[in-house]
């Protein structure tokens, strides 16, 4: 898939660049990086709208905001992860590296291998290491997990590392099926299927844990779905999102009898965990 990349210059810079943003996101785009005070954001070029950008712009009238535009083919991108992929670590509990890389991962208590590709969920992403180091303090074993918006397949892929005895993942990305599909071959798991689609594809069984890293509008579509696929005491993992949408998913989830535990944030982004009543 081929992307766009939208840098801006933003004048004052804070704390506007985490409110354009988290803006940005719901106007499809889906991942952002920063550099020399400067955000860019990214977007597959199938869901830009210029005029949609030039519009959410003119919202910002009281600061200066200049950008811009580079088109970012697939192959491109592919590159561009793997150059500046390096390895992540989570204390001594888990490194995910990439299989280029030379290194000794027996020091760890768990270790991924992804191979990077287009695919969100490298581990680098806030959200993913958040996510990542939160299933470390979770005890996965004969339980069954649902990972939506799979992207890498890292968060399953670690479930099931974790003792989770059936892991189903989705995404809407053929990309990203086959780029997970990798992943867990790589990985040498045998428990965890992949199905290319939205909530729609998932079988309706009852989850222990279901995961979803994905973007605060997908999510408000997705409780319902989750609700008919989970039993109370069902945990929800869900991030993708800034702090400071956490009390509007909070209402949402509330509406399909999911009531918050706990908020964990890193870097103004946020998992909420969620129980299911």
């Amino acid at each position: 898939m081929d992307y766009i990349k939208i840098e801006f210059s933003i004048s004052p810079y804070q704390p506007w660049s985490e409110i354009l943003a988290n803006d940005l996101v719901g106007i499809g785009f889906d991942s952002f990086t920063e550099e020399n005070e400067k955000l860019q954001a990214y977007i597959p070029s199938v869901d830009f709208q210029s005029a949609t950008l030039d519009e959410q712009l003119e919202r910002y009238s009281d600061i200066e905001i200049s950008f811009t535009k580079e088109e970012i083919p697939s192959q491109n991108w592919n590159a561009i992860w793997e150059s500046d992929f390096q390895p992540v670590e989570v204390n001594n509990d888990l490194i995910i590296y990439a299989p280029f890389h030379d290194l000794d991962v027996t020091k760890y208590k768990n270790a991924v291998e992804i191979q990077p590709q287009m695919s969100f969920g490298t581990g680098h992403h806030q959200t993913t290491f958040l996510l990542s180091k939160t299933l470390l303090s979770y005890d996965l074993t004969d339980k069954t997990v649902l990972d939506v918006g799979t992207g890498t397949g890292i968060l399953g892929i670690l479930s099931s590392k974790l003792g989770a005895k059936k892991v189903f993942g989705t995404d809407i990305e053929s990309g990203a099926c086959e780029n997970a599909i990798e992943n867990i071959n790589r990985n040498n798991i045998e428990n965890f299927s992949i199905e290319l689609g939205d909530i729609n594809v998932i079988p309706y069984e009852k989850y222990d844990v279901i995961i979803a890293n994905i973007n605060k509008n997908v999510l408000k579509s997705h409780f319902q779905g989750y609700a008919e696929r989970s039993k109370p005491g069902t945990l929800l993992m869900l991030s993708g999102f800034f702090e400071a949408d956490v009390s509007e998913l909070e209402i949402e989830a509330k509406k399909s009898n999911f009531i918050l535990d706990q908020v964990l944030t890193f870097e103004t982004w946020a998992v909420m965990l969620l129980i299911k009543h």
